[in-house]
């Protein structure tokens, strides 16, 4: 055996079969025909129904005895759990805004939301470094921050309504006139940019991470000063939505403006058979 480093490693070609079929069932998002699960894996039918029978015995697959569809079984779904489990977002995100900063020269910051609001948890510093008073641990405004705006369009709803209406009865009169059209203008764009509005100079672009349920996890922030030409900004914008976005995928995560998220029912939906009235002649469930 050939254990030189980059060497391509040889496999066994049933078990990667296997779990493709096994990936293209996830993919699904709900229970499935034999003939739509073997159209998403690329098999013939009787090919799929193998495989399945093989998972199936395995306890990761399942065919649910009243309408012969296939779907996920608890195998497949406490592998799912543990593999979450072994997750760190901060860990992916660590690296990939590291290189962010170090790529671009611009500061990055990323932020959760706390008890407080939008609150700075990392800062990957730039060259040359952006001197400003927010550090790890800086609460940034909904409404008047790139960060806060990002939270504002993906963040929970309830949760950011109360903080706004909380600003808006502070300083009503440097807020944006309606929350709601900013909200819709960040969801549509992907990001928010502000230039002056919190430090007078300073610059910023934000944008979302996301976890394996479409909700927002992180915001990362870049920073420019006017040391940086504002001519390289769509560079550096385009940068950062290419780091969260890598950051997304390596959680599992999803874009919950993505027509998948919301088709994925629908796919689950058509996919199921009429409902069959009582008495009816039940027809082959593996067509």
């Amino acid at each position: 055996m050939d254990g030189s480093v980059g060497a391509p490693r040889r496999g066994i070609q049933s078990v990667e079969t296997g779990l493709r079929v096994l990936a293209a069932l996830a993919g699904c998002g709900g229970a499935v025909t034999l003939s739509t699960l073997a159209g998403r894996a690329g098999l013939s039918a009787s090919q799929t129904h193998r495989y399945l029978s093989s998972l199936m015995a395995a306890g990761m697959a399942k065919q649910e005895p009243g309408t012969g569809l296939y779907d996920l079984d608890a195998g497949a779904i406490r592998l799912g759990l543990a593999a979450l489990a072994r997750l760190d977002v901060f860990a992916r995100a660590d690296t990939a805004f590291a290189g962010f900063a170090q790529n671009t020269g611009r500061t990055c910051l990323l932020a959760v939301w706390g008890d407080a609001g939008a609150t700075v948890v990392r800062w990957f510093p730039g060259n040359p470094p952006v001197i400003t008073s927010l550090a790890i641990g800086s609460v940034l405004p909904l409404l008047r921050s790139a960060t806060g705006r990002v939270f504002l369009a993906f963040g929970d709803r309830a949760a950011t309504d109360a903080q706004a209406e909380r600003e808006a009865r502070r300083d009503r009169a440097s807020l944006p006139a309606s929350a709601q059209a900013l909200r819709d203008a960040v969801w549509a764009a992907g990001s928010a940019t502000i230039d002056s509005t919190l430090i007078p100079g300073l610059r910023a672009v934000a944008a979302p991470v996301f976890d394996l349920q479409g909700r927002l996890s992180l915001v990362a922030t870049a920073l420019a000063t006017p040391a940086f030409d504002p001519s390289g900004d769509p560079a550096a914008t385009a940068a950062l939505h290419a780091a969260c976005a890598e950051v997304t995928a390596a959680i599992g995560g999803l874009d919950p403006r993505r027509p998948e998220a919301s088709a994925r029912q629908a796919s689950a939906e058509a996919d199921r058979p009429p409902r069959r009235r009582a008495g009816a002649r039940r027809s082959s469930p593996r067509s």
